[in-house]
């Protein structure tokens, strides 16, 4: 199968992955761990007391500062061990590994319901995507001049107080924006998102598999995937006089993803016998006009009939390291002469 014809083919199914390149909007913080014991006077900025149930009567809930002081424009970071479990939540610089930027801060005891009054609990996961929706994505859209991909590698969040500083009547709810992983697991990142490129890309030598839901998911090469990264190209570095049509992204990936495939695979004739063939993703203008600006170039095996082959092994390793649902590669006629 030529170049062209291979990458038109793998072009019918890129409709559907468009939505690929998004992971689910997903929650996040210490909302998520309230009852986790890495909470601390630190991170809450309040006193808990340590054993409530002793007291012969309920004491005045004291005075208490929010969970943490970060404002508008300050980003956070934790620790997350094995099992999940966050600790050592605190601000960091921007510019240095974090995991959420603070784009606005919310009081729910001012929410015009008795929802969340004194005795109130946290609330789970349904409604915090409902707050989520209504008192986040807004004031986040704003906080970034309207320029949000929603599309891309960025999601909008919220954050709750631990479940102590909640007990003790701390309300805020702090909104913001994250990267996160196909489980919603928010993933460190650097700079402010202003700043960096939102399109949703991964590095060279990475394998993605499609889900039913049409996302993908970063997994190891030897599992199954469709799809093995060769480079990732910056379409506003080599377009900068504004947005490229499709058909021009297209012509112009169509050379250079080759030859990240041929560079990625040491020479054409490794890509010829791979029996694979280069395929790119392409930017929508909306996305564009929101700042994302990147695509993957990556390795697929295009079926004649559509869709893309389930692949295993990495190709990088060549033709007898690779199955394509679950039969080595074809034999490949010689060439003569060869490319």
């Amino acid at each position: 199968m030529s170049t062209q014809a291979s990458w038109r083919s793998a072009a019918a199914v890129r409709t559907a992955l468009v939505t690929a390149l998004a992971s689910a909007t997903a929650l996040t913080g210490y909302g998520l761990f309230a009852d986790s014991t890495a909470a601390t006077d630190e991170a809450t900025d309040t006193n808990v007391n340590a054993n409530p149930a002793t007291e012969s009567a309920p004491k005045p809930r004291p005075q208490v500062a929010s969970f943490t002081t970060a404002d508008v424009g300050s980003c956070l970071t934790w620790d997350v061990d094995g099992d999940g479990a966050i600790s050592n939540f605190e601000q960091a610089d921007c510019a240095q590994e974090h995991r959420f930027e603070v784009s606005a801060r919310e009081d729910l005891s001012a929410y015009p319901t008795a929802e969340f009054g004194p005795d109130a609990e946290i609330p789970g996961t349904a409604r915090q995507a409902q707050l989520r929706e209504e008192l986040c994505r807004t004031p986040t859209v704003r906080y970034l001049d309207g320029r949000f991909d929603p599309n891309g590698k960025y999601s909008i969040a919220p954050i709750l107080p631990p479940a102590p500083a909640w007990e003790n009547g701390d309300r805020t709810m702090l909104c913001g924006l994250q990267s996160t992983d196909s489980r919603g697991a928010p993933q460190l990142t650097q700079g402010k998102v202003s700043e960096r490129d939102q399109a949703r890309v991964y590095s060279a030598q990475s394998c993605l598999r499609i889900e039913d839901s049409q996302t993908l998911t970063e997994v190891a090469c030897a599992e199954p995937h469709q799809m093995e990264v060769t480079s990732t190209v910056n379409l506003r570095e080599n377009f900068p006089d504004g947005y490229p049509a499709e058909n021009a992204q297209d012509e112009f990936l169509a050379d250079v993803c080759t030859r990240a495939a041929e560079d990625y695979l040491g020479g054409e004739e490794n890509l010829y016998q791979s029996t694979l063939q280069p395929y790119w993703g392409a930017i929508s203008e909306d996305s564009w006009r929101n700042g994302s600006y990147s695509v993957n170039c990556t390795l697929v095996h295009a079926r004649d009939g559509g869709g893309f082959s389930t692949i295993e092994g990495t190709a990088r390793e060549g033709r007898g390291a690779l199955t394509i649902d679950g039969a080595p590669p074809e034999e490949r006629p010689e060439r003569n002469p060869r490319r």
